[in-house]
């Protein structure tokens, strides 16, 4: 017995050097093979069983908002192209009015997006809105992931082509209440460094939106869901809606659907 594991480790040790590779690894294979061979074929597993671009899109919230008795439809879809850590963030998100027949106000942002940890991306871009008033281009950085106990965390900075500096945090949280019945709530904060009066925005913390949708997963890739969401102007943001006729706030019950593929 001891002459056959003193002959292993003779063979071990005869057979170290080359099975040494990929910044020092061990590779059992390379001590039968071809080591410059065996990297290729490992990058070629990695890059197809692991490492290759995907695609994702996904409807986060597609749906009726009764806004006290003005409806509307508000869209926030969103999808990527890349790999684990390189990606091209892609999304969309705004408001449709009933009443008028008319976009309310929208945004498509783009950004390159960059893994810095196993469960956040720092991410820069591009955002333009859209709508009935000045539109406005900004560059954009964030950062987004998964934040402890599970939240999901997106806040990014937006430097405006007329160097209006604002923010947005967005956190959501899915609760399971079975495997398939999952309830989640929302929180949006919306900050402005400056007044920027064209826009009916004011300094501070200028907005607040709050709410939770209750969706039942048919499948996992399609789920209808119901809920209930809160809005409100705050500080100068809520003075120039006053001005203007509009209320700085209110109440809305919902139901859309979320969607991804």
């Amino acid at each position: 017995m001891r002459a056959r594991m003193l002959q292993a480790a003779l063979v071990v040790a005869a057979t170290a050097t080359p099975a040494m590779a990929d910044g020092g690894a061990w590779n059992a294979a390379n001590a039968y093979y071809d080591p410059a061979a065996m990297a290729r074929a490992r990058r070629d597993v990695q890059a197809n069983g692991g490492g290759m671009p995907l695609l994702s899109v996904q409807a986060d919230r597609l749906e009726y908002q009764s806004n006290d008795g003005s409806p509307l439809l508000l869209w926030d879809v969103r999808g990527w192209y890349g790999g684990d850590r390189d990606k091209l963030w892609v999304r969309s998100e705004g408001t449709y009015l009933f009443d008028g027949g008319a976009v309310d106000e929208a945004e498509v942002q783009a950004r390159y997006s960059r893994a810095v940890s196993p469960y956040f991306d720092l991410q820069i871009g591009v955002r333009q809105d859209f709508g009935p008033g000045p539109s406005r281009t900004h560059g954009v950085i964030g950062i987004q992931g998964l934040a402890p106990h599970w939240f999901e965390i997106d806040a990014a900075l937006f430097v405006s082509d007329h160097g209006d500096l604002t923010a947005r945090l967005e956190a959501e949280y899915d609760l399971f209440l079975t495997q398939r019945l999952i309830l989640q709530p929302r929180l949006e904060l919306d900050v402005a460094f400056q007044d920027v009066a064209e826009l009916g925005i004011g300094s501070g913390l200028s907005s607040v939106a709050a709410g939770a949708r209750l969706r039942y997963e048919i499948d996992r890739q399609f789920a209808p869901y119901v809920g209930v969401s809160w809005t409100r102007k705050l500080g100068g943001t809520a003075d120039f809606a006053r001005a203007s006729g509009e209320a700085p706030g209110g109440v809305s019950f919902v139901a859309g659907v979320r969607w991804w593929f």
